[in-house]
This record gives structure tokens, C-alpha cells and sequence, in this order.
């Protein structure tokens, strides 16, 4: 089994100029693909808030909202929310998890959820209409990694509407595993 490790997102790296500008009021995160790709986490000091949103045909209704009112409520425990925290959407025809990454919770408290376990992460490029077929690959391959099926796929959705297409729809894909 490969070393497990956490690793945080990079600050905002400065494209090369051969590449398209990304637009000024972007402010999504990066990820290094060799810090991210094809990678096992220890997800044993990793907190989140949960909630849920609605969903029609699949794509998810209220998430700016959701992820607003997440926020909220870490001010209201008094967490903090990392610099570009893991904004986790889970799988549901009509209603989907979501998770919002945060920071300085003790251990067992109320309302935080501590999954654990391992997390094997894939950097991917997620064009429309190709999210279930990656998907897809990416629990086939954890369940072949791990002798069974993972206990979640999650997706972190790394680009907006400014810089989806310039970034190709960079998304990272998670197989959690329990362990």
C-alpha cells in the first residue's frame, strides 16, 4: 500500500502565458496534480460540516447556498474555515450530500462529521455530460484497489463558470474508503 498522507491546496499559481488568462473575479482553487493524482489520504484528522441539497435530473439545486449557510454555521461552532476549503458533493438522484471542509473542531464535537478511513483522490478533466462515466471508472478502480467498494464517491468541483472551459472542468474525484 502507498504511503498515505494529506496534503493541502497550493496557492493560486500564476498561468503560463501561453495558456488563456483565467478571468480577474476567479478565485477557485488549484491543485498540484502530483499532490492530488493517483494519491491515498489519511482522512483521520479531516473534519467536515454536512447538509444537503436538492436535486433535479441529477445536478444539484442551492449549492451556493448550501455552502453559504455552511459557513455560517462554522462561525456559529467557532471553526474555522481553511483558504480554499474541500467542498465535497456526494451522490443522490434527488437529494445529494454535501461537505465543507473544516478546521479546529475537537474530537466527538456535535455536528462535525470525522469520516476517517483512507481517501484515494484522482485529478481529473470532467467535460458535460462525462461526470458519471468517470465516476463510474473511479469506483471500479477503488474497488479493485481495495477488495471491495468504496464507501462514497465524492466529487470536489474545482472550477466556476469564469474558468470551466479554459481549465477544461477540472474536478477531483474521491473514493473513500471506511477502512
Amino acid at each position: 500500500m502507498t504511503e498515505r498522507r494529506r496534503v493541502r491546496v497550493d496557492r493560486r499559481q500564476q498561468a503560463p502565458t501561453t495558456e488563456p488568462a483565467e478571468p480577474a473575479d476567479c478565485a477557485c482553487p488549484r491543485l498540484a496534480r502530483d499532490d492530488w493524482h493517483d494519491v491515498e489520504s489519511d482522512w483521520s484528522d479531516i473534519a467536515f460540516l454536512r447538509t444537503t441539497v436538492n436535486a433535479v435530473l441529477g445536478v444539484p439545486v442551492g449549492y451556493i447556498g448550501a455552502k453559504t449557510g455552511l459557513e455560517a454555521r462554522a462561525r456559529k461552532l467557532e471553526l474555522s474555515v481553511p483558504a480554499d476549503p474541500m467542498v465535497l458533493l456526494g451522490a443522490g438522484r434527488f437529494r445529494r450530500p454535501l461537505l465543507l471542509e473544516v478546521d479546529g473542531a475537537a474530537p466527538g464535537a456535535r455536528g462535525v462529521y470525522v469520516p476517517g478511513g483512507v481517501a484515494y483522490t484522482r485529478l481529473v478533466e470532467a467535460p458535460w455530460g462525462q461526470m458519471q462515466k468517470l465516476a463510474d471508472e473511479m469506483h471500479d478502480v477503488a474497488t479493485e484497489k481495495y477488495g471491495k467498494a468504496p464507501a462514497a464517491i465524492w466529487v470536489w468541483y474545482l472550477t466556476c463558470r469564469l474558468c470551466s472551459h479554459e481549465r477544461n472542468f477540472e474536478t477531483l474525484l474521491i473514493a473513500h474508503d471506511r477502512g
